[in-house]
């Protein structure tokens, strides 16, 4: 077997905002890149290297195909009444989720999000992109800009988990650098089908993500199962694969949406400059109503947001710290009721305040507030507003701390 460098690097972003979902998904979006090691294949699929395998799943072109996504997520956070049975996008944080998915094409994909007791939908077709919330009765109808990338809904970065194995690794192979080794094992079943795996494991010993795994489809180079362990638990920490798959044409009837009656429609105009909001009344009443609250106010508070949403960096790889001083105003506003107690489509978001009221007090040189050691991340949030997240134990991130007050 050998091993090889990689050729180029990547940047990682240098913004986030501190959110459960958005912590969660930048530690399976961290920092990877690979010196490949190469391995067998097995049981009637070609000899791959790490190198040819990662080569065909950049290069894979998607195929028409429908199927069933399973997610769960074992990340240590404090119990979330009612999000392991929700149907909405921000419930894939924890517990165990099932998804529809339709795609024919990039302008043509839908998901399906089901619960206990409802669904959120997903709709691109063309221009046109819909989300809708049978809980919330609530839709939301976007039309996109004709530059909008390819399979793109209306879905802000890091506002819930990958929902799709596509998601998680496009959101990995973005991040490509030089912080894990991968290698292949011997073939393994998902959905039933034979696929290939990538392992691709930290260089740094001081983060708490084992390794990562991708199930890549033998025939079409496509993922089909990410799994992520962490080094505290046996199974994975988070995991997002088919448990079934079709791969054939789909029907255009999948791709058109009507909301049902009863439904609030909420239109957004994003094709040009100058893109118009408007909110209409339940679909099937008469007549249009008016955008209410204050949008001046709004862009003002997020403005202030923003201000103080740049992050520092602390460390390298796996291994890395982000500190952000978000200030006393934005935590406050973030676990209040009028703050960021819904997803940014109108879905209900994790209960910010009661979540950080579970978390256990610490203190320290850097000051005082509360800790969450997670599987796959910890999080501190400091009483004077500063936050510190990373794939790494908690004592890392008040180190970190110390050294940026």
């Amino acid at each position: 077997m050998s091993e090889h460098q990689p050729t180029a690097r990547t940047t990682t972003s240098h913004r986030a905002r501190w959110a459960v979902p958005t912590v969660a998904a930048l530690v399976v979006a961290g920092g990877i890149g690979y010196g490949t090691v190469g391995a067998g294949a097995a049981d009637g699929l070609p000899d791959k290297s790490a190198e040819e395998i990662l080569t065909g799943l950049q290069q894979a072109s998607v195929p028409a195909l429908s199927g069933t996504v399973v997610a769960k997520a074992d990340l240590g956070l404090p119990d979330m009444p009612g999000m392991s049975d929700s149907a909405e996008l921000t419930s894939l944080v924890s517990g165990s989720h099932t998804m529809r998915v339709w795609y024919d094409g990039p302008e043509k994909v839908r998901l399906a999000k089901l619960g206990d007791a409802g669904e959120t939908d997903i709709v691109r077709n063309g221009s046109q992109a819909w989300v809708w919330s049978s809980t919330e009765k609530k839709a939301v109808q976007y039309t996109l800009p004709t530059d909008t990338p390819s399979g793109q809904t209306h879905r802000s970065d890091g506002a819930t988990m990958p929902a799709t194995p596509q998601e998680a690794s496009q959101q990995i192979l973005a991040r490509l650098g030089e912080d894990s080794t991968v290698s292949t094992t011997s073939v393994s079943r998902v959905a039933g089908r034979d696929a290939y795996e990538l392992v691709l494991t930290p260089k740094q010993k001081d983060t708490l993500v084992k390794d990562v795994r991708l199930a890549v489809d033998g025939e079409t180079m496509i993922p089909l199962r990410v799994q992520v362990f962490s080094t505290r638990l046996s199974s994975p920490a988070y995991e997002v694969g088919f448990s079934s798959i079709d791969m054939g044409d789909v029907e255009d009837r999948m791709f058109t949406f009507t909301p049902p009656a009863g439904t609030t429609l909420e239109k957004q105009d994003l094709s040009a400059a100058g893109a118009t909001h408007d909110a209409t009344k339940p679909h099937g009443a008469k007549g249009d109503g008016k955008t209410t609250g204050d949008a001046k106010a709004e862009a003002k508070a997020e403005a202030k947001r923003d201000a103080k949403d740049d992050l520092q960096v602390v460390g390298q790889g796996w291994s890395r710290v982000y500190v952000a001083n978000l200030g006393k105003d934005a935590l406050a506003e973030m676990t209040s009721g009028d703050g960021e107690s819904t997803g940014p489509h109108g879905d209900a978001a994790p209960d910010l305040a009661g979540v950080l009221d579970s978390l256990p007090q610490t203190s320290g040189a850097w000051g005082s507030g509360r800790v969450l050691d997670g599987t796959l991340f910890s999080a501190v949030l400091t009483d004077d507003g500063r936050v510190a997240v990373g794939a790494v134990p908690s004592t890392q991130l008040t180190a970190a701390l110390a050294t940026r007050r």
